[in-house]
């Protein structure tokens, strides 16, 4: 197929949008392993450096501000919450769900320098954390 007819560029963009749409809910939804028995989810992230901070945003739609634990680690940060499942102790049936709920846990690599933690803050179904590189 000749892709220099607009028409067939087109049908080839059309085409590749079902692929695209699930690797993008793959990646939001994506498992992985961890101590608990339970399935985890891990939540999608921004990591943005600059000369004197680390910015971390991580996507946590349906999850509680106080429900949310980060702790440390050697060169990570942990972020673990669980988001529960809304309606869940009523009467409706599920047609859909896509935004995952249960435990999840993420570890966020960090670079090797020294980094305070600022006040987290949560904005639009989002945890914003900024660390302060003080070496």
């Amino acid at each position: 197929m000749s892709l220099r007819n607009p028409t067939d560029w087109m049908w080839a963009q059309a085409v590749d949008l079902p692929e695209q749409a699930e690797h993008m809910h793959r990646q939001l939804c994506r498992l992985s392993a961890s101590e608990r028995t339970q399935a985890v989810w891990e939540p999608p992230v921004h990591v943005f450096e600059h000369e004197r901070e680390i910015v971390i945003i991580v996507a946590l739609p349906g999850v509680p501000a106080d429900r949310v634990e980060v702790t440390s680690e050697p060169a990570a940060l942990v972020v673990r919450a669980e988001c529960p499942l809304p309606l869940s102790a009523s009467r409706h049936a599920v047609r859909q769900l896509e935004i995952p709920y249960g435990y999840f846990e993420r570890r966020i690599p960090l670079p090797d320098v020294q980094l305070e933690p600022g006040t987290p803050e949560v904005a639009n179904g989002c945890l914003i954390l900024r660390l302060r590189k003080t070496g």
